[in-house]
Protein backbone atom coordinates (compact mmCIF):
# COMPACT_ATOMS: atom_id res chain seq x y z
CA UNK A 1 0.00 0.00 0.00
CA UNK A 2 1.30 3.76 -0.61
CA UNK A 3 -0.14 6.90 -0.56
CA UNK A 4 1.33 10.00 -2.31
CA UNK A 5 1.93 13.35 0.32
CA UNK A 6 1.34 16.56 -1.46
CA UNK A 7 2.61 20.34 -0.51
CA UNK A 8 2.04 23.67 -1.71
CA UNK A 9 5.21 25.07 -2.23
CA UNK A 10 6.68 28.40 -3.60
CA UNK A 11 4.49 30.30 -1.65
CA UNK A 12 7.35 32.77 0.06
CA UNK A 13 7.28 30.39 3.16
CA UNK A 14 11.00 29.88 4.72
CA UNK A 15 10.29 25.74 4.68
CA UNK A 16 10.20 24.21 1.57
CA UNK A 17 14.20 23.04 1.71
CA UNK A 18 13.11 21.81 4.55
CA UNK A 19 9.93 20.00 3.70
CA UNK A 20 10.39 19.01 -0.03
CA UNK A 21 12.40 15.51 1.29
CA UNK A 22 9.18 14.98 3.31
CA UNK A 23 7.02 14.57 0.46
CA UNK A 24 6.30 13.01 -3.08
CA UNK A 25 4.99 15.99 -4.85
CA UNK A 26 5.08 19.53 -5.01
CA UNK A 27 2.16 22.32 -5.83
CA UNK A 28 4.31 25.20 -7.00
CA UNK A 29 2.68 28.47 -7.00
CA UNK A 30 2.83 30.12 -10.16
CA UNK A 31 2.70 33.90 -9.80
CA UNK A 32 -1.11 35.38 -9.72
CA UNK A 33 -1.75 34.48 -6.06
CA UNK A 34 1.75 34.16 -4.85
CA UNK A 35 5.26 32.90 -6.37
CA UNK A 36 7.74 34.72 -9.10
CA UNK A 37 9.33 33.34 -11.73
CA UNK A 38 12.52 33.15 -9.48
CA UNK A 39 10.94 31.45 -6.42
CA UNK A 40 9.48 29.06 -9.33
CA UNK A 41 12.99 27.93 -10.59
CA UNK A 42 14.15 27.39 -7.12
CA UNK A 43 11.51 25.12 -6.09
CA UNK A 44 11.85 23.25 -9.05
CA UNK A 45 15.66 22.70 -8.88
CA UNK A 46 14.60 21.78 -4.99
CA UNK A 47 12.02 18.88 -6.60
CA UNK A 48 14.58 17.93 -8.77
CA UNK A 49 16.83 17.21 -6.05
CA UNK A 50 14.66 15.20 -3.71
CA UNK A 51 12.88 13.67 -6.98
CA UNK A 52 9.62 14.96 -6.23
CA UNK A 53 6.99 15.18 -8.83
CA UNK A 54 6.12 18.30 -9.86
CA UNK A 55 2.52 20.08 -10.16
CA UNK A 56 1.43 23.94 -11.18
CA UNK A 57 -0.78 25.25 -7.88
CA UNK A 58 -2.54 27.91 -10.21
CA UNK A 59 -5.09 30.51 -8.72
CA UNK A 60 -7.19 33.74 -9.08
CA UNK A 61 -4.93 36.55 -9.32
CA UNK A 62 -5.41 37.96 -6.41
CA UNK A 63 -2.34 38.33 -4.13
CA UNK A 64 -3.64 40.67 -2.01
CA UNK A 65 -5.66 38.39 -0.83
CA UNK A 66 -3.32 35.10 -1.20
CA UNK A 67 -6.15 33.99 -3.93
CA UNK A 68 -8.88 33.05 -1.06
CA UNK A 69 -11.67 35.30 -2.14
CA UNK A 70 -13.99 33.68 -4.20
CA UNK A 71 -14.32 35.64 -7.08
CA UNK A 72 -17.01 35.10 -10.27
CA UNK A 73 -15.08 35.00 -13.87
CA UNK A 74 -16.90 33.81 -17.16
CA UNK A 75 -15.87 30.27 -18.50
CA UNK A 76 -13.50 31.87 -20.99
CA UNK A 77 -11.52 33.68 -17.95
CA UNK A 78 -11.20 30.89 -15.96
CA UNK A 79 -9.31 28.94 -19.33
CA UNK A 80 -7.03 31.32 -19.47
CA UNK A 81 -6.31 32.54 -15.94
CA UNK A 82 -5.28 28.73 -15.39
CA UNK A 83 -3.86 27.94 -18.69
CA UNK A 84 -1.76 30.71 -18.40
CA UNK A 85 -0.17 29.95 -15.21
CA UNK A 86 0.32 26.25 -16.23
CA UNK A 87 2.24 27.04 -19.11
CA UNK A 88 4.53 29.10 -17.32
CA UNK A 89 5.56 26.79 -15.11
CA UNK A 90 5.12 24.09 -17.52
CA UNK A 91 8.00 25.75 -19.63
CA UNK A 92 9.91 26.48 -16.90
CA UNK A 93 10.10 23.00 -15.99
CA UNK A 94 10.93 21.65 -19.26
CA UNK A 95 14.04 23.94 -19.29
CA UNK A 96 15.25 22.82 -16.38
CA UNK A 97 14.85 19.44 -17.21
CA UNK A 98 11.94 18.38 -15.84
CA UNK A 99 8.39 16.97 -16.51
CA UNK A 100 5.24 18.76 -15.00
CA UNK A 101 3.03 15.95 -13.85
CA UNK A 102 -0.01 17.51 -12.38
CA UNK A 103 -2.28 20.39 -11.75
CA UNK A 104 -3.67 21.80 -8.29
CA UNK A 105 -5.96 24.47 -8.59
CA UNK A 106 -5.31 26.81 -5.26
CA UNK A 107 -7.39 28.07 -2.33
CA UNK A 108 -11.26 30.15 -3.43
CA UNK A 109 -10.39 28.47 -7.00
CA UNK A 110 -10.04 24.80 -5.25
CA UNK A 111 -12.61 25.67 -2.80
CA UNK A 112 -15.44 27.09 -6.06
CA UNK A 113 -14.51 24.07 -8.41
CA UNK A 114 -14.93 21.29 -5.87
CA UNK A 115 -18.44 22.40 -5.67
CA UNK A 116 -19.23 24.33 -8.76
CA UNK A 117 -19.33 21.79 -11.68
CA UNK A 118 -19.34 24.41 -14.51
CA UNK A 119 -15.96 25.65 -12.55
CA UNK A 120 -14.59 22.67 -12.24
CA UNK A 121 -15.10 21.70 -16.04
CA UNK A 122 -13.87 24.98 -17.73
CA UNK A 123 -10.50 24.17 -15.21
CA UNK A 124 -10.15 20.61 -16.72
CA UNK A 125 -10.81 21.55 -20.42
CA UNK A 126 -7.91 24.02 -19.68
CA UNK A 127 -5.74 21.16 -18.31
CA UNK A 128 -6.93 18.73 -21.18
CA UNK A 129 -5.92 21.13 -23.59
CA UNK A 130 -2.00 21.60 -22.41
CA UNK A 131 -1.61 18.41 -21.69
CA UNK A 132 -4.21 14.93 -21.38
CA UNK A 133 -1.38 13.06 -19.51
CA UNK A 134 -1.80 15.42 -16.39
CA UNK A 135 -3.32 14.44 -13.48
CA UNK A 136 -5.81 17.21 -11.67
CA UNK A 137 -5.61 16.96 -8.09
CA UNK A 138 -9.10 17.82 -6.92
CA UNK A 139 -10.97 17.50 -3.28
CA UNK A 140 -12.12 13.89 -2.84
CA UNK A 141 -15.21 12.96 -4.19
CA UNK A 142 -16.17 16.28 -5.66
CA UNK A 143 -17.12 18.11 -8.76
CA UNK A 144 -13.18 19.03 -9.77
CA UNK A 145 -13.12 14.98 -9.73
CA UNK A 146 -16.23 14.35 -11.69
CA UNK A 147 -15.82 16.83 -14.13
CA UNK A 148 -12.33 15.77 -15.19
CA UNK A 149 -13.34 12.11 -15.07
CA UNK A 150 -16.07 12.82 -17.81
CA UNK A 151 -13.53 14.40 -20.21
CA UNK A 152 -11.01 11.77 -19.75
CA UNK A 153 -8.82 13.39 -17.71
CA UNK A 154 -6.70 11.66 -14.86
CA UNK A 155 -7.54 13.03 -11.44
CA UNK A 156 -5.86 12.24 -7.91
CA UNK A 157 -8.49 12.37 -5.12
CA UNK A 158 -7.08 14.60 -2.34
CA UNK A 159 -7.43 14.16 1.96
CA UNK A 160 -6.31 16.55 4.27
CA UNK A 161 -4.58 15.74 7.32
CA UNK A 162 -5.39 18.90 9.03
CA UNK A 163 -8.80 19.73 8.06
CA UNK A 164 -12.05 18.71 9.61
CA UNK A 165 -14.98 17.53 6.85
CA UNK A 166 -18.77 18.10 6.40
CA UNK A 167 -21.13 15.16 6.66
CA UNK A 168 -21.48 15.64 2.34
CA UNK A 169 -17.42 15.30 2.47
CA UNK A 170 -16.80 19.00 1.95
CA UNK A 171 -14.22 20.94 3.77
CA UNK A 172 -15.35 23.25 6.75
CA UNK A 173 -15.10 26.48 5.79
CA UNK A 174 -11.77 28.09 6.86
CA UNK A 175 -14.08 31.23 8.70
CA UNK A 176 -15.26 28.73 10.91
CA UNK A 177 -13.10 27.87 14.43
CA UNK A 178 -13.33 24.01 14.14
CA UNK A 179 -11.90 24.17 10.35
CA UNK A 180 -8.10 23.23 11.11
CA UNK A 181 -7.37 20.33 13.47
CA UNK A 182 -4.67 21.86 15.51
CA UNK A 183 -4.00 18.39 17.57
CA UNK A 184 -1.49 16.22 15.99
CA UNK A 185 -3.06 13.02 17.69
CA UNK A 186 -6.50 13.69 16.01
CA UNK A 187 -4.65 14.34 12.39
CA UNK A 188 -3.09 11.21 12.63
CA UNK A 189 -5.92 8.96 13.56
CA UNK A 190 -7.67 10.52 10.95
CA UNK A 191 -4.83 10.12 7.84
CA UNK A 192 -4.75 6.23 8.77
CA UNK A 193 -8.42 6.39 8.88
CA UNK A 194 -9.41 7.80 5.55
CA UNK A 195 -6.10 5.50 3.64
CA UNK A 196 -6.85 2.54 6.09
CA UNK A 197 -10.84 2.53 6.21
CA UNK A 198 -11.73 4.64 3.06
CA UNK A 199 -13.71 7.11 5.46
CA UNK A 200 -13.38 10.21 7.34
CA UNK A 201 -15.02 11.45 10.67
CA UNK A 202 -17.50 14.84 9.96
CA UNK A 203 -17.85 17.16 12.67
CA UNK A 204 -20.96 15.81 13.75
CA UNK A 205 -19.27 12.54 14.00
CA UNK A 206 -20.59 10.62 11.19
CA UNK A 207 -18.18 8.05 9.33
CA UNK A 208 -18.39 9.91 5.45
CA UNK A 209 -16.90 7.77 2.59
CA UNK A 210 -13.76 9.30 1.33
CA UNK A 211 -11.07 8.55 -1.34
CA UNK A 212 -7.58 9.09 -0.41
CA UNK A 213 -4.76 9.01 -3.40
CA UNK A 214 -3.00 11.82 -2.28
CA UNK A 215 -2.98 14.04 1.03
CA UNK A 216 -2.56 17.22 1.55
CA UNK A 217 -0.26 18.88 4.18
CA UNK A 218 -0.01 22.67 4.70
CA UNK A 219 3.90 24.41 4.92
CA UNK A 220 2.18 27.46 6.37
CA UNK A 221 2.41 26.79 10.23
CA UNK A 222 4.80 27.56 12.42
CA UNK A 223 4.83 23.41 12.87
CA UNK A 224 4.82 22.63 9.39
CA UNK A 225 8.29 20.61 9.68
CA UNK A 226 7.85 18.36 12.43
CA UNK A 227 4.26 18.03 11.61
CA UNK A 228 5.48 16.85 7.86
CA UNK A 229 8.04 14.70 9.86
CA UNK A 230 5.42 12.98 11.96
CA UNK A 231 3.04 12.26 9.06
CA UNK A 232 6.08 10.79 7.17
CA UNK A 233 7.32 8.31 10.53
CA UNK A 234 2.99 7.94 10.58
CA UNK A 235 3.38 6.10 7.64
CA UNK A 236 6.23 4.50 7.81
CA UNK A 237 5.40 2.82 10.85
CA UNK A 238 1.96 1.34 9.11
CA UNK A 239 3.47 -0.01 6.06
CA UNK A 240 2.19 2.38 4.07
CA UNK A 241 4.74 3.41 1.44
CA UNK A 242 5.27 7.38 0.67
CA UNK A 243 5.31 7.55 -3.69
CA UNK A 244 3.95 10.04 -6.06
CA UNK A 245 0.85 8.94 -7.38
CA UNK A 246 1.76 9.80 -11.04
CA UNK A 247 2.75 6.58 -12.75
Amino acid sequence: MYIDLNCDMGEGMSNDAALMPLISSANIACGFHAGDEDTMRRTIELALQHNVSIGAHPGFPDRENFGRTETDFPEEDIISIVSEQVYQLLDLVFAMGGKLKHVKPHGALYNMSARNYSLAAAIANAVYEIDDQLVLFGLSGSASIQAAKDIGLKVANEVFADRTYQDDGSLTPRKQSNALITNNTESEKQVLQMILKKEVTSINRKPVPIQADTICIHGDGEQAVSFAQQIKRLLHENQIDLRSFHP
